[in-house]
């Protein structure tokens, strides 16, 4: 393990994002998956989205650490913007970015107050928000928010 590997911390989670990333393709998609006989045009359209995300310029992953969230580019997973969890208050999914026919939405991570990344188009972004939160729980001292205790009756 190079340096550079052990700096990014240990991965816990890795997630590419759907098709709906690229919100003119995924509409048109979705248009045409309602006709029957445009249906494979549609397909054929969002394939080039969908598999896009594997290639070397295009290529976008978000990867969640013990240290770290990042979103990640390239074969090489070049990393393009980060938050350490330590930095991180929140994270909120957008409930405008809320798509049913993807399964996905947008995830804000808040640190500061402010929105310190935004993570478009999560696949399963309630079950990812939960990710970051437990591991920022789990790695970050002090950040886990008490609950009051409720004694059983």
């Amino acid at each position: 393990m190079t340096i550079d590997q052990q700096d990014r911390g240990t991965r816990i989670r890795e997630i590419w994002p759907s098709v709906a990333r690229v919100p003119a393709v995924a509409s048109l998609g979705k248009l045409l998956n309602n006709t029957i006989v445009l249906a494979p045009l549609g397909w054929l359209l969002m394939s080039g989205v969908y598999f896009g995300k594997v290639l070397p310029i295009v290529g976008v992953r978000y990867r969640l650490t013990d240290k770290r969230i990042m979103i990640l580019r390239g074969w090489k997973g070049a990393i393009s913007q980060q938050v350490i969890l330590a930095d991180i208050d929140d994270v909120q999914l957008d409930p405008a970015s809320v798509d049913n026919f993807f399964r996905s939405a947008d995830l804000k991570v808040i640190s500061n107050g402010a929105v310190a990344m935004t993570l478009t188009a999560v696949p399963d972004a309630e079950s990812f928000r939960h990710a970051i939160l437990d591991a920022r729980n789990a790695w970050v001292p002090g950040k886990v928010k008490q609950l009051p205790f409720i004694a059983a009756k």
